[in-house]
């Protein structure tokens, strides 16, 4: 049996969705801060939930590891950050695994229930990492940073957005598999007609012929019947 397509956009946006909210995770960029003043012109700050990272653009000079001088890590969407990003993560990887088990091209079918219970994980993982990415944006310009600064948006954020909202489709996808599990559990209670056999039955109501129409056959002449019901079917 050919593998679901549902199933297969569900195993192609998770790893990507996982791939991308790995690298905002871990890239030192959800915001950026620049035109600091008494600063260099070409000086952009870099913030992201672990690291803050200095670099000349003229330069392309970077340094990391600064000192958190304004307290940016003590910040409540940077501390739910930290902690919903990595379990996030870990609801993927997990997710994965199970869907790897129950969409499994080398069956004859595949686990519909178990491709669903995966995507019900996966579907939760997304929506993990994308509440820290929301709140993140709402809070951007409010999160300590050096006054008379510009503040945007880091392609850190951007990545974990992304990957959030590819995580969620991809475990929607394959959530609808439960689809599958109730069609067949609605056809296993439908009672199936029963089946005719050949044989002689009695209808109630209905018309009987009193006469054995097949008297002469069974005694040996196979000659043609003079009785006006006897017919070959």
């Amino acid at each position: 049996m050919r593998t679901p397509a549902m199933m297969i956009v569900g195993l192609v946006l998770c790893p990507c969705g996982l791939l991308l909210t790995l690298t905002g995770t871990l890239t030192p960029n959800w915001r950026q801060v620049s035109l600091i003043p008494q600063q260099p012109s070409d000086l952009i700050l870099e913030q992201g939930i672990w690291d803050l990272c200095r670099e000349r653009q003229s330069t392309h000079d970077r340094l990391c590891g600064q000192e958190d001088e304004l307290s940016y890590f003590k910040e409540g969407p940077v501390q739910v950050a930290r902690g919903m990003m990595p379990s996030s993560l870990v609801l993927t990887v997990l997710g994965l695994v199970v869907a790897a088990l129950g969409v499994r091209c080398w069956q004859k079918e595949p686990q519909h229930t178990l491709a669903g219970a995966s995507g019900l994980v996966l579907l939760l993982s997304g929506l993990l990492s994308l509440v820290p990415a929301s709140w993140y944006t709402h809070e951007l310009q409010v999160l300590p940073a050096p006054s008379g600064a510009t503040l945007a948006v880091g392609y850190s954020l951007v990545l974990s957005y992304l990957g959030s909202c590819l995580e969620i489709l991809g475990g929607v996808a394959l959530t609808l598999s439960f689809h599958h599990c109730c069609k067949e559990r609605r056809a296993s209670k439908t009672t199936p007609s029963p089946v005719l056999e050949p044989g002689p039955r009695s209808v109630i109501g209905a018309y009987s012929n009193p006469w054995d129409v097949l008297e002469d056959e069974r005694d040996g002449w196979h000659g043609r019947s003079t009785l006006p019901c006897d017919s070959d079917l």
